[in-house]
């Protein structure tokens, strides 16, 4: 194993005239892409232009040729709104983004979108743009970071693995203010990531003005508190970024192992155009023509040319491919080390890059014998141990309630750093803690994913999923493999009452884009439901029972294994030609189920169909649809505990619906079935309606 630790220096890359003149020629592509555009961000792209250049040019490990390499530091540009900070870097550190795409910012087909997308553009590492989302989602990857060396790794001493790297973080002012930021810079100094740091673009500006007007405690004070190592930078006299303190706290993060940093970073915004910096009109507005020549009259360049950039200066800046050359080729000689001595870790790997399942995963799941009840989260507990045999990438927690999701690995060992709580912890371990922070672990998963080699999951109760609903949201946007254990789904769940029964919240998330929503009715549904889910590693949330659900005689009714279609027919009608088709998801297919027996013994032949994944229904082509909700037999009454409003568009303008339109109430959920008509003659009185118009 090599002896030189795979960490870039910056003691051999003098600061030159030309990278002054690069930096002069980041704000003027910052300023005329929004003039052009019309719209957006140009004054914090402007100040944080100094930063973001020292960054890429002589901080960040990366190598423009091979954006995915997985020894690369990732970069996070949490104040999203700030794009061109990192679309100019890109450009100009030659990543394929070019001059035209700055000139068609903002506009439709570019890869120079509002905000920076993941899997639009080359080099994004994650969708930004919801405040605070970007600093939480770094917190997941310099967490997982730390578990794929566990896994791959282990052993090296720090700063020597291929699978070392650090995450930097560039955040706003409007980061900070955002909760879901101090939920998981809390984490992260519980967890001690020291590869992982955050500049925070201290401008004191936002849309309404002076950030004093809502945000003054000592945000510096509170990252200490936190347990960060904390640097603070000041501005030059003349208001621009201090590029040698910046330079000394940036040095010193990327050598601390045992704490996380921030560095408060100062600036003015729009610097240094003469009549716009330090405003909020800089913010989010065009600074205008005027404004524009007069800044670049101020820099040095040409007031009277747009998008200019002299072929030296470009050329300066793109001497950072060959800097990432060298520093890939270094780590590749430590990694092909390690590959050599350690071959059956590197066949793991190969597995993990090519997102491959392990070959025995499907006969490792349990299986449920029928005439036997089990709650579907105690179901899905079981069957997350049985993925962990097998699966070493899959790893997770819960938001504090892990005995209540069953989210627990067992002898997985808590994922904790050296010294805390050392009994049944490792700094490798599988069982992550994510406290009672259910918007930081939605986004702390995200960036889980994102890393790149392992199968994140975590839980909480279906209604808290509000909670976490902006990490959700953007889960689908980019499609990562992040699955949800929600447990609690409805008004069985009882006592807790009307705070903890999610009565409009599962039409609420299936109304996201891209988010699949599974509702198994039993435990072999349950663990159908999640090979289907790692099968397509997309965002999806397993929907579970807190109450014991009977297992379905499978020899009886169709198999499980149906459960990939997303709804299928359960069990068919008898006697005579279709009159009735229920649907249901979870535990009201019990209902449908019982219902289906009184129809009968009325001589009214009626299908039940499991419903649990709309989205993986809607995926099926049309003959596979009409098969199981036949066009000819018009009466379809849905049943699910919650809100009813969307079960329309499957049962349509001759059906019925059942369910509960009004929270719930705090009692014994099977007599809140009960009392408020989740019943099986509640459904097949529906359904008997619903014969009678059709007449």
């Amino acid at each position: 194993m090599t002896t030189t630790p795979a960490l870039p220096g910056m003691t051999d890359l003098p600061w030159t005239e030309l990278d002054q003149r690069a930096v002069a020629s980041i704000r003027g592509l910052a300023m005329d892409a929004v003039q052009k555009a019309g719209n957006g961000h140009p004054g914090t792209a402007m100040s944080l232009a100094p930063a973001a250049y020292l960054l890429f040019q002589r901080f960040l490990r990366h190598d423009p040729a091979d954006p995915n390499w997985i020894g690369r530091d990732r970069f996070v540009l949490s104040c999203g709104h700030s794009s061109l900070t990192l679309y100019i870097q890109l450009f100009l550190s030659g990543y394929g983004v070019t001059l035209e795409d700055l000139q068609g910012f903002r506009t439709w087909g570019s890869l120079t979108p509002g905000h920076p997308e993941h899997g639009h553009t080359v080099g994004v590492e994650t969708t930004t743009g919801p405040l605070g989302q970007g600093v939480a989602t770094a917190v997941g990857m310099a967490m997982a970071s730390r578990y794929q060396r566990g896994m791959l790794d282990p052993d090296a001493p720090w700063g020597f693995s291929p699978f070392d790297h650090h995450v930097w973080v560039i955040c706003s002012d409007g980061d900070l203010e955002e909760g879901v930021s101090g939920e998981a810079s809390s984490l992260a100094g519980v967890q001690r990531l020291g590869n992982l740091t955050v500049i925070w673009d201290d401008n004191h500006i936002s849309i309404e003005g002076d950030t004093a007007l809502a945000f003054d405690e000592d945000v510096a004070a509170r990252y200490e508190s936190y347990g960060w190592a904390v640097h603070e930078v000041g501005m030059l006299p003349n208001g621009d970024v201090d590029l040698i303190g910046l330079a000394e706290a940036m040095t010193a993060a990327r050598l601390e192992q045992d704490r996380p940093t921030f560095i408060v970073m100062r600036s003015t915004i729009a610097w240094p155009a003469p009549h716009a910096q330090n405003t909020a009109k800089a913010h989010g507005s065009a600074l205008g023509a005027e404004e524009v020549a007069a800044t670049k009259a101020v820099l040095g360049l040409d007031p009277e040319r747009n998008f200019q950039i002299a072929d030296n200066v470009l050329a300066r800046a793109r001497e950072v491919m060959d800097r990432g050359a060298q520093l890939h080729a270094q780590w590749q000689r430590t990694f092909d080390e390690w590959r050599s001595a350690n071959p059956q870790r590197a066949a793991l790997l190969d597995r993990l890059l090519s997102r491959e399942l392990p070959a025995d995963l499907a006969g490792a799941l349990p299986t449920f014998a029928a005439g036997t009840s089990i709650a579907t989260r105690a179901a899905s507990g079981k069957v997350i141990n049985a993925i962990a045999e097998v699966m070493p990438e899959f790893w997770g927690g819960s938001a504090d309630l892990a005995e209540s999701n069953n989210t627990t690995i067992e002898g997985g060992l808590s994922f904790l750093p050296a010294g805390i709580l050392a009994k049944d912890s490792s700094p490798y371990g599988r069982v992550i803690h994510f406290g009672i922070r259910e918007h930081a672990m939605g986004a702390i998963l995200n960036g889980i994913a994102l890393e790149g080699l392992t199968r994140p999951f975590g839980g909480t109760f279906l209604v808290f999923s509000d909670y976490m609903r902006g990490s959700v949201r953007l889960a689908a946007l980019m499609q990562t493999s992040v699955v949800y254990v929600w447990t609690h789904d409805s008004i069985g769940l009882g006592e807790d009452g009307p705070t903890h029964q999610p009565v409009e919240t599962l039409w609420a998330l299936r109304a996201i884009p891209g988010l699949s929503i599974v509702r198994p009715c039993d435990g072999n549904e349950t663990a159908a439901a999640w090979a289907e889910t790692l099968r397509r590693g997309t965002p999806t949330g397993l929907i579970l029972s807190r109450q014991g659900l009977p297992n379905l005689d499978r020899t009886v009714m169709a198999a499980a294994g149906e459960t990939a279609k997303g709804a299928y027919t359960l069990i068919d009608g008898e006697g005579g030609d279709l009159r009735v088709v229920l649907l249901a998801s979870g535990s009201e297919v019990q209902v449908a189920l019982a219902a289906r027996d009184l129809l009968q013994s009325e001589g009214i032949a009626t299908r039940v169909v499991s419903v649990p994944c709309i989205e993986w229904f809607d995926e099926q082509d049309a003959t596979y649809r009409d098969s199981v909700l036949p066009k000819d037999v018009p009466v379809r009454v849905s049943v699910e505990a919650g809100a009813t409003f969307g079960w329309w568009r499957l049962v349509g303008s001759s059906g019925g619906v059942v369910g509960i339109d009004h929270f719930g109430a705090s009692a014994d959920g099977t007599l809140l079935f009960e009392k408020f008509g989740i019943t099986p003659d509640a459904v097949a009185q529906t359904a008997r309606n619903c014969l009678a118009q059709e007449g």
